[in-house]
Formats: structure tokens, sequence, C-alpha cells
């Protein structure tokens, strides 16, 4: 099965593709409407020539920030994600060879993914978790206890981007999220 989250065929393609494109797209999802922050990619690849971790990471910071930042920009805040994204990059090239399927690869169990990705830039307690239920849910990648270690995100429903598969879902996971806000209020 196929990533559709973005509603745009080849940046959904290339977040099938390409795991780092789908852990990047995450990255940018804050504060930026989920589709767009998961074409964030697309958009990078195509102004940048590359998704390899290493050019990323290697990349001079000032000119990245540029591509990022250029209209229509990666994200609401493309030159902070812009350093952020190196970040990751340096982390994957630095921790993990350049692979960063090592993040899944080589955890132990559901609890160690979670931890490997909270030490990632940007990703806190319940990005993580999203992230975790976005491997498992659409990538089949489930080391034991990973329902546990992704808590409520690993439950059936339209609880987020890790539940998003068509427009219909993208809709439901929205209608969920304003229902959240609205009732924290």
């Amino acid at each position: 099965m196929g990533i559709a989250i973005t509603g745009d065929t080849e940046a959904d393609q290339l977040l099938t593709d390409d795991p780092f494109a789908l852990v990047m797209g995450m990255l940018l999802d804050q504060q930026f409407p989920m589709e767009r922050a998961f074409s964030g990619p697309a958009r990078l690849r195509e102004r940048f020539g590359s998704l390899e971790p290493a050019t990323i990471a290697d990349a001079d910071a000032e000119s990245f920030a540029d591509l990022c930042a250029e209209p229509p920009a990666v994200h609401r805040y493309a030159r902070s994600m812009a350093g952020r994204i190196q970040a990751l990059a340096r982390i994957v090239v630095d921790e993990h060879d350049g692979d960063v399927t090592r993040l899944w690869t080589e955890a132990s169990s559901g609890k160690d993914l979670l931890k490997r990705i909270k030490a990632l830039p940007g990703f806190g307690e319940q990005k993580a978790k999203i992230l975790l239920a976005l491997l498992a849910k659409q990538k089949g990648v489930r080391p034991d206890g990973w329902e546990e270690a992704a808590g409520d995100y690993a439950q059936p429903g339209y609880r987020s981007v890790a539940d998003v598969v068509d427009a219909d879902s993208l809709q439901k996971v929205r209608a969920y999220k304003k229902e959240k806000k609205a009732a924290a209020k």
C-alpha cells in the first residue's frame, strides 16, 4: 500500500519510496497543514535536487534555508525548519550511516523505537508516537510492543496522520483534531 497523505500523486509516491522523505514530512508536520507538510520533501527534492541525508547535512546552511523559504515555502517557519531538516540529516548520517531505516530495523522493541525517534530533532513525545504509529500502520514496521509505545495512536480510528490513507480519512482526522481542540477549551 502506498502513502496517500498529500493529495499529490508524485509527493505521495516519494513518501512511499523514500523513508527519509517520510520522516522529514513528519518533522514538518507542525503548525502547518499536514498535506502541505508532507509535500515538503517533494518540493525540497525539486529545488535541491536530492534528499540524500549526507548531501542535505553538508549543504551550506544559509543557502539551504533560502531554498526552503522560496515561495511556496516548505513550511510556515521555513528557515527554522531548514535547520531542523539539516540536523535530522546529520543524525541520520552520523548515527545511522545515512540510512534512516536503521532507526526501526535496529530497534529492539516498540519502546526502543519510540526512544530512538524521540532522539531526533523536533520529535517530542506525541510526534514520536505518531511517527511510530504511521510506520506500523502504513509501512508494516511493527516491533514487539509497538502498540503500547504508540499509545492511543495505535488504536483504530482517525486520530492522526498515521490514519490518513485518502481524502476521506484526511477529513476524518481533521474533524477529530478539531473536536479535541474544542474539548480542550
